[in-house]
């Protein structure tokens, strides 16, 4: 089990909210919208990406990595990479 599967519909419903804010960009530069209300969306839609992805990260710390470390071993250890490397990738962008 993954270790978003008790909030599996709640992310889904945030994403289709993120979704629905960019499919709200493409109509904006259809429409020849202003720029600054389009980067100003974009800002927004940027923010909601960056909020799901820290709650996704705290739910992958809590359970997975959790669980592998009391595991021990090399899933361990690959389990803490694993979420050091998404920090970084989350970090720079």
């Amino acid at each position: 089990m993954t270790g978003y599967g008790t909030e599996r519909e709640a992310y889904l419903k945030r994403l289709r909210r993120i979704e629905g804010q960019i499919r709200g960009l493409q109509r904006m530069v259809e429409q020849d919208k202003y720029c600054i209300d389009i980067l100003t969306q974009v800002s927004a839609a940027t923010k909601a990406l960056q909020s799901f992805s820290l709650e996704l990260l705290d739910e992958h710390l809590a359970t997975c990595v959790v669980q592998a470390a009391a595991n021990g071993g090399e899933e361990a250890d690959l389990k803490v990479r694993e979420a050091s490397d998404a920090i970084a990738r989350l970090v720079r962008s």
